[in-house]
């Protein structure tokens, strides 16, 4: 019988000596670097538009005209888009990531995409002697700009392993959730999560707003007890500042939320929750509100009830 070929093993990074190259660099993905030069790796990036990476480029960070260049120029590929059509192009496709990455090389998708396509780029990732890990990551943009972000991950022990250096940068936790797609499908259940919490969050503060309550009085009243979640806490005193900027996009978690309803429909579950956690925030999308942050819900539903939120949106939700 014919012994199975062994594979390259996983670079295993280690600042200065790891090539590091990084896809996608917004809200998130901007920070994430940051504390990787911070610690002293080396990046070369590639982003639709270059503008967005000039702050990066000023320190130090090096350009690559396609993902296919900076997998070239790299040994550990990070990638962090907005869809999973984005993630096919710049990982599968003719100019992507895998076409690029040498034997060993690691492919980390940090983007939340859907489990099944994390599934078919781990086996073609297998096909070229590389490695890939579907890596989605909670905590918003704060959590990235600390460097406390939780990252689940799906794929191979080794390589999840290799890249943990990588990881003591950005993140604050990193749970190994299984095999390939499993970090996906774990990323989906704390959309869900969120999903529901985020009506209830908007929907008190709407209240005590109508009630004739102190908002700020009313945080520091429900926040410590069996209330109190990331999202009242990081989130609620943003919306009573009018600070509507995103730390995750509308349209991000739009799409996020559509990809965990079609999870449901194939397992046959009903979850509806989430189906009117989608309803509400693809409202929001429809009336041109797809780019303010998460937390706008809140004015969408005082809309609905027509009564004026005291805080408009400040200069930089727009």
């Amino acid at each position: 019988m014919e012994a199975t070929p062994r594979r390259t093993p996983p670079h295993v990074a280690a600042p200065t000596a790891t090539r590091l190259g990084w896809i996608g660099v917004g809200v998130m993905g901007r920070s994430m670097v940051g504390r990787l030069l911070d610690a002293g790796f080396s990046l070369t990036l590639f982003s639709r538009r270059r503008e967005s990476a000039a702050a990066l480029l000023d320190r130090g960070a090096a350009w690559a005209a396609s993902p296919r260049e900076v997998a070239a120029a790299s040994d550990v590929v990070f990638t962090m888009v907005g869809h999973p059509d984005d993630v096919r192009t710049v990982v599968l496709g003719p100019e992507g990531a895998l076409a690029g990455l040498a034997p060993g090389g690691i492919l980390v998708d940090h983007t939340t995409s859907a489990p099944e396509l994390a599934e078919e780029i781990a086996t073609t990732a297998s096909g070229r002697d590389t490695w890939a890990l579907d890596a989605p990551v909670s905590g918003g943009d704060k959590g990235a700009r600390e460097g406390t972000l939780t990252v689940m991950a799906g794929g191979d022990a080794v390589a999840r392993e290799a890249v943990a250096r990588c990881w003591q940068a950005t993140a604050g936790t990193v749970v190994a959730c299984g095999g390939p797609g499993a970090g996906q499908r774990t990323k989906i259940a704390n959309q869900i999560t969120i999903a529901s919490g985020m009506i209830g969050m908007c929907e008190a503060l709407l209240y005590a707003h109508r009630a004739g309550l102190d908002l700020e009085t009313t945080l520091r009243a429900i926040a410590p007890g069996a209330a109190g979640s990331w999202s009242l806490t990081n989130l609620a005193p943003r919306i009573l500042r009018g600070d509507f900027a995103p730390g995750f996009l509308v349209e991000h978690f739009v799409k996020d939320m559509r990809i965990a309803i079609e999870e449901c429909r194939r397992m046959q579950l009903e979850l509806p929750g989430l189906a009117l956690a989608e309803a509400l925030y693809a409202r929001m999308l429809t009336q041109g509100e797809g780019r303010l942050g998460t937390q706008a819900l809140v004015l969408a539903l005082a809309q609905q009830s027509q009564v004026e939120w005291p805080a408009a949106p400040s200069p930089q939700s727009a």
